[in-house]
């Protein structure tokens, strides 16, 4: 329980699932209504697939390719940071949509990845794995735990969208893209730090 409760607590932090609803109604939102919760538990299921893979496997698939961990938490701050701005910019997924309007329906990306398993969860789990074997069983439970209170979250985008309005939606968007900044800017930072103590 020592372990699962702080592991579980990060995991959510980093999905941030309530920071992902502006995100998650952009992306559905030419999605029919009646196919909106197939499609979402679909990209859910695989996202946590995704998170499985690297609890176990994650660590050696690195090691193969011979990418330190600070490689990929800058790479991931990176990725989070061009999100974050097209947030803050406002609707950029909307024109996405508008420009290619036969892509009606999200397939992994962006919602499975990166929203769900993205480089912040994935870089997470790979730091919670990197323990002691015996300790792999709690960070699954911790990831199933996660998971299943970030996907209650997400399931309710629409209700929480409707109770907020239109209004409401853009502003927690770009106060979202705000927050999202800077975590990606400590992610970067963090893993230049970490390149930097690995010089010495």
């Amino acid at each position: 329980m020592d372990i699962i409760l702080p592991a579980v607590t990060t995991l959510i932090l980093v999905m941030d699932p309530f920071g992902n609803i502006p995100l998650f109604i952009t992306a559905l939102k030419k999605v029919p209504p009646e196919r909106r919760k197939k499609v979402l538990l679909r990209e859910l299921f695989i996202a946590f697939l995704i998170m499985l893979s690297f609890l176990f496997a994650g660590t050696k698939v690195l090691g193969w390719f011979g990418i330190a961990p600070y490689s990929m938490s800058i790479a991931g701050g990176i990725i989070l940071f061009i999100i974050s701005v097209r947030l803050v910019f406002n609707s950029s997924l909307d024109e996405e949509a508008k420009m290619n309007p036969k892509e009606e329906e999200p397939f992994i990306v962006p919602l499975a990845i990166p929203l769900i398993a993205g480089p912040a969860s994935l870089s997470m789990i790979l730091i919670l794995s990197a323990g002691p074997l015996s300790h792999a069983f709690l960070v699954l439970i911790a990831i199933l735990i996660a998971s299943a209170l970030n996907a209650a979250v997400l399931l309710l985008s629409f209700p929480i969208s409707n109770l907020l309005g239109k209004r409401g939606l853009i502003a927690v968007e770009r106060l979202t893209g705000m927050l999202l900044i800077l975590m990606s800017v400590n992610m970067v930072m963090n893993g230049i730090k970490d390149f930097l103590v690995s010089l010495q």
